[in-house]
């Protein structure tokens, strides 16, 4: 056992119950992104009483901590604080308290393995030397947060980690943890396009440009990229999520409004995806001949994030150390993070993992009977982690991939640092 586990080890009965009761605080006060005031300042308390040096307002609200222990690496590990604009469905004795806004990604959870993990480094120093820097980022489901942060960084005379470590509760058996090297996330692109038409009374299309069925054309149209241009050996995704035009039966409106979605996990794909989208939606437009061309707005960008090989084989070794059979290799999942902007700006490696949150028993059950899809997911109303061991096994994961840099020989350590 590492040390940093054995510190954890010796500090959790007396820990868990002060966490509980931070997380069904921020479960129950729910805040949306950009937005997360509250959250930062409880965040922000709490690693100030136990020593770190804080900086408030980093990318709006963002929060960051840094404790100095001696020669070493530095290490950051961060957690998201976002929540989501939604009803809860949980019937928790601690549900959201927010109406239209709820924690069903997970997200207070995070904040609370972070903050457990800052107390440890800050009570156990004799377990490890370097810097750590905890994160508390704003914003992750509209992605702005990261890059917000990014973007404050230098000026806020933060120091420039050399790996970067965060973690997702996600649908799994509780206890477990998942990992993959390479691409485990997908990027996320969110479109939104206007098309232009004439309006007119529905009796006299002939005096009109329809817009509606400009639209409905764009949208059978763009369903061939995934179905025509790419590759059947690569996974892709095009969603569209909404089509929003008129008001009325008989008025033909002037515009029509279609919003998008595009996953993928390769950036040659994400890019012909992005311009065969504009190219479709501008041809339809050109065949209807529109008054003007589609206008095109990015409602958020997500890149696809790539786990560093070499810092990721760290992560899994100290991952098989402390979970055995419990720490198993994912599969790529569709969801997108802004987590990897961290790592791309800053030109270092990182590494982001998955932590179980379901009841064993029921996510055994489901497996055995094919109804895994049928499990609440992240987003769902009715997403609803257990705690028990979820709790213990995240800051276990949290600690022990830090251990890899903080608790690692120093030759170790300046290697993985350059790689």
């Amino acid at each position: 056992m590492n040390p940093l586990a054995q510190a954890l080890e010796s500090r959790h009965a007396a820990l868990a119950p002060e966490l509980l009761a931070i997380y069904r605080d921020l479960h129950r006060h729910p805040e949306l992104s950009m937005q997360e005031r509250r959250t930062a300042a409880i965040a922000a308390d709490y690693i100030e009483k136990l020593g770190y040096a804080v900086t408030r307002g980093v990318g709006v609200t963002g929060v960051v901590g840094v404790l100095r222990n001696g020669d070493g690496p530095t290490v950051m590990l961060r957690a998201d604080m976002d929540a989501l604009p939604m009803d809860e469905d949980t019937g928790l004795p601690y549900a959201s308290e927010v109406a239209g806004v709820a924690h069903s990604c997970g997200h207070d959870l995070h904040v609370a393995w972070l903050l457990g993990a800052a107390r440890v480094l800050a009570e156990a120093r004799e377990a490890w030397r370097g810097t750590a820097v905890v994160a508390f980022q704003p914003g992750e489901e509209v992605a702005q947060g990261a890059s917000a942060m990014v973007a404050d960084w230098d000026k806020a005379g933060l120091p420039h980690p050399d790996v970067v470590l965060g973690q997702h509760v996600m649908v799994g058996p509780a206890g477990s943890v998942s990992y993959r090297a390479g691409v485990i996330l997908s990027a996320g692109d969110s479109l939104q396009v206007t098309l232009f038409g004439r309006g007119s009374h529905g009796s006299q299309p002939q005096t009109a440009i329809d817009p509606v069925v400009m639209a409905a054309a764009t949208v059978l149209r763009l369903q061939t990229i995934v179905a025509r241009e790419v590759s059947p050996l690569d996974s892709a995704v095009l969603t569209v999520g909404a089509l929003q035009a008129g008001t009325k039966e008989n008025i033909i409106p002037d515009d029509a409004t279609i919003k998008l979605n595009l996953r993928s996990y390769d950036e040659g794909v994400r890019e012909h995806m992005l311009q065969a989208v504009r190219r479709i939606c501008r041809a339809e437009c050109e065949a209807s001949n529109a008054p003007q061309p589609p206008e095109f707005a990015t409602l958020s960008s997500y890149p696809p994030t790539d786990n560093d090989r070499e810092a990721t084989a760290r992560v899994v070794a100290a991952f098989r150390a402390q979970f055995g059979d419990a720490a198993y290799e994912s599969k790529p999942m569709a969801a997108s993070e802004d987590f990897s902007v961290f790592g791309r700006s800053w030109g270092v490696p990182y590494v982001f993992w998955f932590v179980g949150g379901t009841d064993p028993a029921v996510h055994a059950r489901a497996k055995a009977e094919g109804t895994l899809n049928k499990l609440p997911s992240n987003h769902s109303p009715r997403f609803a982690p257990v705690l028990d061991p979820t709790l213990k096994t995240g800051l276990q994961a949290l600690l022990g991939a830090a251990s890899a840099w903080l608790c690692a020989p120093a030759g170790a350590a300046a290697r993985a640092g350059a790689a």
